[in-house]
């Protein structure tokens, strides 16, 4: 299972606001610290975490940040409606767009997704598969 996804940043506070332009809407709260910032979702008291926590952090090594090619992180939400808005939020935030929300030819009828770049390159899909919605073949 995968524990935690991190990506770096040169730029904290540039990062931070586009995260917090989407994430905190999926149900992540935030937390910062000296070495970045963490974004997790909530764990009840006794219980293990279903899913993985996701960091921004600056470089170990402090060379610079560097978006890895062919990597990405996706997010999923619960309706085609919540990707275009949050697709929105994060460009407002400082993202920029790598593909507009849509359904895409090469995936299940359900699958609708956006893509985007963090203000330091890393690339991030949004995404529902919400079956009670309209498909691609509606």
């Amino acid at each position: 299972m995968i524990s935690y996804v991190t990506v770096g940043s040169d730029d904290i506070q540039a990062a931070r606001r586009f995260y917090d332009a989407f994430l905190p809407s999926l149900g992540y709260t935030v937390s910062e610290g000296a070495e970045g910032i963490r974004y997790a979702l909530p764990v009840a008291e006794g219980t293990r975490p279903v899913f993985p926590d996701f960091y921004v952090k600056p470089t170990f090594d402090g060379a610079p940040a560097m978006a890895g090619n062919g990597t990405m992180v996706a997010f999923e939400t619960t309706t085609q409606a919540q990707v275009q808005a949050l697709h929105a939020a994060a460009l407002t935030a400082g993202g920029s767009d790598e593909g507009r929300p849509g359904f895409r030819a090469g995936y299940g009828a359900d699958f609708y997704v956006c893509y985007l770049r963090d203000p330091q390159g890393n690339k991030i899909a949004v995404f529902s598969c919400n079956p009670d919605e309209p498909t691609r073949h509606d």
